[in-house]
């Protein structure tokens, strides 16, 4: 199994609690504790994101391998801290996983197929997702809100400033690019 395409990005924004190295290629030699997300992926065939991860307070280390998503440069492959202090976001190809480094068995996949950006707003204690159509939020105990459709095909985040994310989406009745707000803590659309 291949790595996917493209650079990875590495974003520790959030305090974290683990050590995590993206590998060139999966090891000949499996780690004792080897986790594929999502389990029993057909997808990992295609390529695989690699990742061997420490977790914090001596645990043993394990070998994280996120199925690849999209080879497509315009998608996000990488590692980012979460909100949750012993949880790892990693990104293969588009297709997100939030691993909890202390019981790597337990993970969430975020949705949407592909992420076509992750923004950590550090101040909000979130990571945002974004997709073509929509944004999801995801704090320390999970995901904390989902915006309503914001675009046809396309969104994006312009700014976030004092709370507020402004951005703006392509709106196929008008094909034009259309401004929009969100509250960054709730996820609601402003006027």
């Amino acid at each position: 199994m291949s790595s996917p395409a493209g650079a990875s990005v590495l974003d520790l924004s959030f305090p974290h609690r683990w050590q995590a190295e993206v590998l060139a290629a999966r090891p000949v030699i499996l780690p004792a504790r080897s986790y594929v997300y999502p389990r029993n992926a057909e997808e990992v065939e295609r390529g695989a994101l690699e990742v061997i991860v420490r977790p914090g307070q001596g645990a043993l280390a394990f070998l994280a391998t996120c199925a690849l998503g999209f080879r497509d440069p315009a998608v996000p492959t990488g590692l980012w801290s979460a909100p949750n202090p012993d949880e790892l976001c990693a990104v293969s190809g588009g297709y997100a996983y939030l691993i909890d480094t202390t019981a790597p068995e337990r993970f969430t996949m975020i949705a949407y197929r592909p992420v076509l950006e992750v923004r950590p707003v550090v101040e909000a204690r979130l990571l945002l997702f974004v997709s073509h159509r929509t944004i999801l939020a995801w704090g320390a105990n999970g995901q904390a809100w989902e915006s309503e459709r914001l675009s046809d095909e396309g969104v994006t985040i312009s700014s976030i400033e004092g709370g507020v994310l402004r951005g703006v989406g392509w709106e196929m009745r008008t094909d034009r690019e259309t401004p929009f707000t969100l509250d960054v803590r709730s996820g609601v659309r402003g006027a």
